[in-house]
């Protein structure tokens, strides 16, 4: 039997380091920005590396990651949920009107998850079956949403009692670590397994890639993609009901703004928002700049005036560089 000789297992090592840079790009580069943001930050501020702050860090992270996690999978197969946010401000502001009802609070948690899902198979039906492109369905939502909860809530916030148990969701500790942050990595794991390793991953990345493709393989293109709002939909309510038990109050207020972080931590992460390509790993990194950025820019206290301004321009810079990259990548498998 013939060997290689040096030379060739060279080349041969050397084509399959490059084919992986070249598939991960998108990852590698976002990997390699959040190190950067830790290192400016751990020298501007003297209190970014202190186990306080990181910890308050992972606490605040993790709506932001529960959701885009699930946006990971809307995302890739080409769609688009702008009404997360909403959707946890009504979760956000009916936990807390619930609990001041006398509602055991474990009944509210499955009430309220039950809703996300509800709002999301909403979502996933009108464009499934009714064929409406997602970003005006859930635009719509979006206002409608966020309508019914400032009129249930009239604008003011609801107080949750700080003896009730609920607020541990938010607050609580699981071995020295924030239980928000847990349940977050229990969710991208799962995320992870589901996308790389499932026959539902799978339909996903397809129906972003090719749709027809895939249906006439004989998958239900309109089943996958609805399934795929229920999950933004419970995921976004996951979020409210933490945020909720963090701040001790219900809010039609809480999650202004958030779909745009949400759909901004995918899009770092190197997920294609032509659909195709989505990745949990550089989701989790997304979000973890995201997060990064906005408590750093803080502890160097910046005006947060300059705030939103300097947090848009990061992630445009790292999308720009993002997209160029993905692009280079792709231009480089075709030679």
């Amino acid at each position: 039997m013939a060997t290689a000789s040096p030379a060739e297992t060279a080349r041969m090592s050397g084509g399959r380091t490059q084919d992986f840079l070249i598939a991960h790009a998108p990852v590698l580069s976002i990997a390699g920005f959040f190190v950067v943001i830790c290192i400016v930050f751990a020298f501007a501020t003297d209190a970014f590396l202190s186990q306080q702050n990181l910890l308050n860090l992972l606490r605040q992270a993790a709506p932001l990651l529960i959701v885009a996690v699930a946006m990971t999978f809307v995302i890739t197969t080409g769609g688009i949920d702008l009404s997360v946010g909403s959707n946890l401000a009504i979760v956000n502001a009916l936990a807390a009107i619930a609990l001041q009802a006398s509602i055991p609070w474990p009944l509210v948690v499955l009430l309220m998850l039950g809703l996300g899902a509800a709002i999301g198979l909403i979502n996933g039906w009108v464009i499934a079956w009714e064929g409406i492109p997602a970003f005006i369905v859930t635009l719509a939502t979006l206002s409608v949403f966020r309508g019914t909860a400032l009129l249930i809530t009239q604008g003011y916030s609801v107080p949750i009692a700080a003896d009730s148990p609920f607020v541990q969701i938010g607050r609580g500790w699981f071995f020295g670590i924030p239980l928000p942050a847990v349940i977050a990595v229990v969710i991208a794991l799962a995320g992870f397994i589901a996308l790389t390793q499932t026959r539902f991953g799978r339909y996903v990345t397809g129906i972003g890639a090719n749709a027809e493709a895939v249906r006439r393989a004989g998958v239900h293109v309109r089943r996958t993609t609805a399934a795929t709002y229920v999950l933004t939909g419970l995921a976004g309510a996951l979020a409210g009901i933490v945020i909720a038990a963090r701040l001790g109050s219900g809010s039609s207020n809480a999650g202004v703004g958030f779909e745009l972080e949400v759909i901004a931590a995918v899009v770092l992460g190197g997920t294609s928002l032509m659909g195709g390509r989505g990745t949990i790993v550089g989701t989790t990194l997304g979000a973890l700049t995201i997060a990064v950025i906005g408590n750093g820019l803080i502890l160097a206290h910046i005006s947060p005036f300059f705030t939103q301004i300097v947090t848009g321009l990061i992630i445009l810079a790292a999308i720009w560089l993002n997209t160029r990259l993905f692009a280079r990548a792709r231009s480089l498998r075709r030679r």
